[in-house]
């Protein structure tokens, strides 16, 4: 179906979702987190895709006129909640369970999802990577939760899935002062995994995937079960959830003509199965 807000296609294997606002940012509002969950459950129900890939569009002005900045998704839509009454109560909760709803599919997804950030990836945007399994991201990129400065909190996950990610006092840190940090700070603190040119971020991005899809794909899947569910859980019973996923894995076809293909020195043909 055709979007407004969205760009959504499939290459092959890799779907690649792009917040296609760049006049304002790519910031997120009701409609745009709205095609979100619609292509998100698209990439759900789609068994043949492997990789997702989210990112934000470019401003690409007429000729003669001044870009806007680049952004992955510079937050929520300000414009949007500035017009809301403090005494509706009803608006901004319908907005932020549906980002809460959008953020938890993207981390939900059976498949790996990787988060493309050239530019802002401020609050809401911040967040939209956090869901997302792996960030690579390009050296003009800057994180940042400073819905503070605004009155607000964060509310499509920050104080959630930044502390996890981070640790609880750097993410108290970074909340609590609503700093904006560039990517070198980000990669230090384990917030992105890769920097690149930001010609060369797509180019990386891509062959991420393309080495994902080079592996077997419920082996992948598998690994994203168990370390998803035991996280957040003791060992001993993250440990069980592993040997769950292991046994999964260790029935299918791909594991047969995996280590088949490995002790035959040659290269496996995996079939999902």
């Amino acid at each position: 179906m055709a979007y407004e807000n969205i760009l959504f296609e499939k290459k092959g294997e890799i779907a690649v979702i792009t917040v296609n606002r760049p006049k304002a940012l790519n910031a997120l509002n009701l409609a745009t987190l709205s095609e979100m969950r619609d292509a998100i459950k698209i990439v759900e129900a789609d068994k043949a895709l492997r990789v997702l890939i989210v990112t934000g569009a470019e401003d690409k002005p007429a000729e003669g006129k001044k870009p806007m900045p680049r952004a992955f998704v510079a937050g929520a839509d300000i414009v949007l909640m500035s017009t809301i009454p403090a005494a509706d109560k009803k608006t901004p909760r319908d907005f932020v369970e549906l980002g809460q709803e959008v953020m938890r599919r993207l981390e939900k997804l059976p498949i790996p999802v990787i988060a493309a950030v050239d530019g802002f990836a401020l609050g809401g945007g911040t967040e939209l990577a956090l869901a997302c399994d792996i960030i690579y991201a390009s050296d003009r990129a800057k994180f940042g939760q400073p819905e503070v400065k605004l009155g607000l909190i964060p509310g499509f996950g920050g104080t959630q899935r930044l502390p996890r990610l981070v640790g609880r006092n750097l993410a108290k840190e970074l909340i609590y002062t609503g700093d904006i940090i560039d990517v070198q700070r980000a990669r230090e603190i384990g917030l992105v995994n890769a920097v690149f040119p930001p010609e060369a971020l797509m180019e990386n991005v891509m062959g991420l995937a393309q080495r994902i899809i080079a592996c077997a794909p419920l082996a992948v899947v598998d690994s994203k079960r168990a370390i998803n569910e035991g996280y957040h859980k003791e060992l001993d019973e993250g440990s069980r959830i592993e040997v769950d996923c292991f046994m999964n894995s260790f029935t299918t076809e791909d594991r047969v003509e995996g280590t088949k293909a490995f002790v035959e020195k040659r290269k496996p043909s995996f079939r999902g199965k």
